[in-house]
């Protein structure tokens, strides 16, 4: 409950703060059994448990009340202290307690508690090395539910301060999730009063927080909300997720089944395959090195060879000393000496703190995350709405894939890179933040010819799995490595440098994978029925053999898609002709396993 205090006066960020805690026991109840089962109503957000013959109510409310509201600040001295009792907020509560256990109606209450507890902006906890002091380490924010996961906490915090690492996809625990602006006062506060509820809260796909929002938003917010916005949070920046259809209210009706936001990703992701979709990638995390040492420094640090030729771009990851991949990005080289690092929004962090560990002495990594948006225009018409924007070359002999250069719209220069996420041709505009409405407007206005259409981060997830592109996070993860994930393309042993894992991944090399990613379609095709998500059982006859990491519905090719990694216990055949399915609320959908993406597409080459 200190942790953030004491974070503050050595200039650490960690977010969490006390809420107001209570919970009430009763007078002794007569034959009240010591084995009772603790009982937990999740609809009523209360907890009941046998207290040494009394009953224990407790309360997760959706609505809590910060703690300390006055100074904002737990005092030093307040071990085990209490709050005056506060009734009037309690008793709604009490009242669904007593309608479950009618007993309650006759037993008088001994005890009233109220006290502090903290919690996180997620209600995960917060473990790991922090990226402002190099070996502080912390393992707080449990949450409330301190003793549940104390050995795993324990577990996982010895083996990260042994190694300086951790072979397992904990990203949901790392503190570096978290940027600076989420321990400010304003936020964390406000942000407390929703996640402490989230305890007993219904744990939607998709779901969107209510509470602290609107903490980082675009220049050109409002244009996006006037063409039918839904807004997801990503690292604090209010981003669009869809567009809402036909004056449809741009709002997520939660589910387990059918998303009613599926209409407008059927919209956007077809457009995009037929026209051209606008994307808003300006989320992503963005870093830049300048220095002599910066291109040794990175040919060390990433398993790709690193071009030194202004314009190129480079997919590359960073990995661990023991293999597992630590980051997914791209590497651009802007001239000699002068790099820009891309990866994706939520690990900025994460991202920054891995790559500035191995830097050299005296080299500088400059995040300019927040100075430029970028824009993504893809599809078979881009190149053509790009001719109309600008007057340089877009031919693919001049400007090819992977390439990058400055280009000029409406007398405002802007580095563009010929990159796409979601598998068709397409340009990601770098455009100075001060300038980046005005080139949003340009792009609208020129879009029209061409059947543009704004489209959200769910047309692009769907899209990169038809296109069979993995996520850091969801797919890969530092319990993998690159020749599980299929991504050895990205490892370069002919480069003279031992790179960070190198020696590893050449022991890897000459053993058999133990397990492999691999993709799926259900050979049920109706969208939401079931709804794929992630960590599903996937079983070959009634052995399960894997999990499940991605899912999606493409509506381009009308099919139920999953990734996930499987046994590497099975030959090709085996696996086409096998009796494969994947476990969703019980039920096994039977599947066929892919060899390739649902979409092959030639954009590099046109």
């Amino acid at each position: 409950m200190w942790s953030r205090q004491i974070g503050e006066k050595i200039g650490v960020s960690i977010p969490l703060y006390p809420a107001e805690h209570f919970y009430v026991i009763t007078e002794p109840i007569e034959n009240l059994s010591p084995t009772l089962p603790v009982i937990r109503d999740f609809d009523s957000s209360t907890y009941i448990k046998e207290d040494a013959g009394k009953l224990l109510i407790g309360i997760f409310e959706g609505k809590s009340i910060p703690a300390f509201n006055k100074t904002n600040k737990v005092p030093e001295d307040f071990s085990f202290g209490e709050f005056p009792e506060n009734f009037d907020h309690f008793e709604p509560y009490l009242a669904k307690s007593i309608k479950r256990f009618p007993v309650l109606e006759q037993a008088g209450i001994r005890k009233f508690f109220s006290g502090p507890e903290s919690f996180t902006p997620d209600t995960n906890s917060l473990l790991g090395e922090v990226p402002e002091v190099k070996n502080l380490f912390v393992s707080c924010g449990l949450n409330s539910i301190g003793i549940g996961s104390g050995g795993g906490v324990g577990k996982v915090t010895a083996e990260w301060l042994m190694t300086g690492h951790i072979n397992e996809d904990i990203f949901n625990y790392d503190i570096k999730r978290f940027q600076k602006f989420h321990s400010d006062l304003g936020f964390i506060k406000d942000r407390i009063t929703e996640s402490l509820g989230d305890l007993y809260g219904m744990h939607w796909p998709y779901k969107q927080y209510k509470t602290s929002r609107n903490i980082k938003k675009l220049p050109y917010h409002d244009k996006l909300k006037s063409f039918g916005a839904c807004f997801g949070v990503s690292a604090g920046y209010e981003r669009p997720m869809w567009f809402a259809l036909d004056g449809e209210k741009a709002e997520y009706e939660y589910s387990y089944n059918y998303q009613n936001w599926y209409p407008s990703v059927e919209y956007e992701t077809n457009n995009t395959l037929k026209n051209v979709g606008l994307y808003d990638l300006s989320p992503f995390s963005k870093f830049e090195i300048k220095s002599e040492k910066a291109h040794q420094d990175l040919q060390r640090i990433c398993t790709s060879n690193i071009k030194q030729e202004p314009g190129k771009c480079t997919y590359t990851h960073m990995l661990n000393k023991d293999g597992g991949i630590e980051t997914d990005l791209t590497v651009v080289c802007i001239d000699q000496n002068y790099f820009r690092i891309i990866s994706s929004a939520a690990t900025r962090e994460r991202d920054k703190f891995h790559i500035k560990k191995h830097l050299s002495k005296g080299v500088e990594l400059i995040d300019i995350t927040d100075d430029y948006c970028v824009f993504g225009i893809f599809g078979p018409k881009s190149r053509l709405l790009m001719q109309d924007l600008s007057s340089d070359n877009f031919s693919n002999e001049n400007f090819k894939f992977a390439n990058s250069k400055y280009i000029e719209i409406d007398g405002t220069e802007i580095w563009t890179q010929r990159l796409s996420y979601v598998g068709e041709l397409g340009y990601e505009l770098y455009v100075k933040t001060s300038d980046s409405k005005n080139i949003y407007e340009k792009i609208i206005e020129k879009g029209k010819k061409f059947n543009l259409s704004n489209c959200g981060m769910h047309a692009l997830d769907t899209m990169r799995m038809e296109s069979g592109f993995l996520h850091w996070g969801h797919d890969i993860s530092p319990e993998e490595n690159q020749y599980q994930a299929g991504l050895n393309f990205t490892i370069s042993y002919k480069k003279d440098f031992n790179f960070i894992g190198r020696e590893t991944l050449e022991k890897i090399k000459e053993k058999k994978i133990v397990r492999k990613f691999a993709m799926f379609v259900l050979k049920n095709n109706e969208p939401g029925k079931p709804l794929l998500l992630h960590d599903e059982p996937i079983y070959k006859d009634d052995k399960i053999i894997g999990r499940t990491t991605s899912g999606n519905y493409s509506f381009n090719f009308k099919k139920n898609l999953a990734f996930g990694y499987i046994d590497n216990d099975f030959s090709d055949d085996d696996l086409l002709n096998g009796n494969i399915s994947i476990e969703i609320e019980k039920i096994k959908y039977p599947a066929k396993i892919i060899f390739k993406p649902l979409k092959q597409t030639n954009y590099k080459n046109n």
